[in-house]
């Protein structure tokens, strides 16, 4: 995909509701800017953890009983009734759903007045950014985290920022590999998580946006390439050992490139090491994420913990799963409209 050119992307759609594929003819029916960087935040959300009445590797998208496959959707009455079409383009439907939560995110927490971080779901969060017109994004300033998310904002006329012209940044949305419960996530597939952690705290508000596959109840359900872990070249093989003595650790590799020879390197000069771990290890994101980053020669890891304000996910059906980090979950049925609370933050989750 070019990250260059907007039409590059699949077709869009008029509402949220038009990202189920449609049948011929058939009819598819503040955030608070005062509230400190990243840094000011992890001493008073330690008690937000939840029990579950769950099992590893459910996906907890079924709050409202979502279909997980590609649907059709009609109108029967003032009902819509949803049937399993087993031909559709997966690859399609994935990418509508990442535009569904995208436009969701970008409606909800860009205000005009904000400067602005996006990283992998970059093409779809500027596509919305766009409609919202001249007038408020000639004031903004985006701050990207790769040489992609750059040209996709220099391409489209935004005005493009540096995190030392603004250390602190009103919004971060930026896509995740696997989100948790507690919005805990898994980060680092395109190997830019240290500059991506490093712009996530900086900012005010960190909002994930990802397609329904992403949504899990633990970690390394869904995702099961391993933690990504950015590492000094000349200290890999020794973190290779160290990181399989771990205990739970079932292997460490280093991520090799696919279009070139030799391993992949990220923008800043490092290497990458794929480090796989058994369940029992993600029932603790953040004790997993102090045992690795006290290995010497790593650079950062791709675990991102207590750090996510909200996270926006697609679904097959048209609509978007938001969850937050007081608990609270909703479901946005139609653009414009007040979300649906699904589940209050003192409730106890069964998914």
């Amino acid at each position: 995909m070019s990250f260059s050119k907007l039409r590059d992307l699949p077709e869009p759609f008029e509402t949220l509701d038009d990202a189920a594929p449609k049948m011929d003819e058939l009819k598819v029916e503040d955030d608070d800017p005062t509230v400190g960087p990243r840094s000011r935040r992890h001493s008073s959300i330690s008690g937000r953890r939840r029990k579950l009445s769950t099992t590893a590797g459910s996906n907890s998208n079924n709050e409202v009983g979502l279909p997980l496959e590609p649907v059709r959707s009609k109108m029967i009455g003032d009902k819509r009734e949803y049937a399993v079409e087993p031909d559709a383009d997966e690859a399609v439907m994935i990418e509508k759903s990442k535009r569904l939560a995208a436009w969701a995110a970008v409606d909800h927490y860009i205000k005009p007045e904000h400067n602005v971080r996006s990283g992998s779901t970059v093409p779809f969060v500027v596509e919305r950014i766009l409609q919202q017109g001249d007038d408020v994004n000639k004031k903004r300033k985006f701050i990207p985290t790769s040489f992609q998310a750059k040209e996709l904002i220099v391409g489209n006329g935004l005005t493009l920022g540096d995190v030392d012209q603004y250390p602190i940044i009103d919004v971060d949305i930026d896509g995740a590999d696997e989100v948790d419960v507690n919005l805990n996530a898994i980060k680092g597939g395109g190997a830019c998580h240290l500059r991506e952690k490093v712009l996530a705290e900086a900012s005010r508000k960190f909002v994930i946006v990802a397609d329904y596959r992403k949504n899990s109840a633990v970690l390394g359900s869904s995702w099961t390439q391993g933690i990504p872990v950015e590492v000094a070249p000349f200290a890999y093989a020794k973190v290779i050992v160290n990181l399989e003595r771990i205990t739970g650790c079932q292997s460490a590799k280093l991520r090799m490139g696919k279009a070139k020879a030799g391993p992949v390197v990220t923008d800043n000069g490092c290497f990458v090491i794929d480090a796989q771990f058994d369940e029992q290890r993600f029932s603790d994101p953040e004790l997993l994420l102090s045992k690795i980053k006290m290995l010497t020669g790593i650079m950062e890891v791709g675990l991102f913990c207590d750090m996510t304000d909200a996270a926006y996910f697609g679904n097959v059906d048209g609509t978007v799963t938001i969850r937050n980090a007081d608990g609270s979950i909703y479901t946005l049925k139609q653009p414009g409209e007040e979300p649906v609370l699904i589940k209050g933050p003192e409730d106890e989750e069964s998914v």
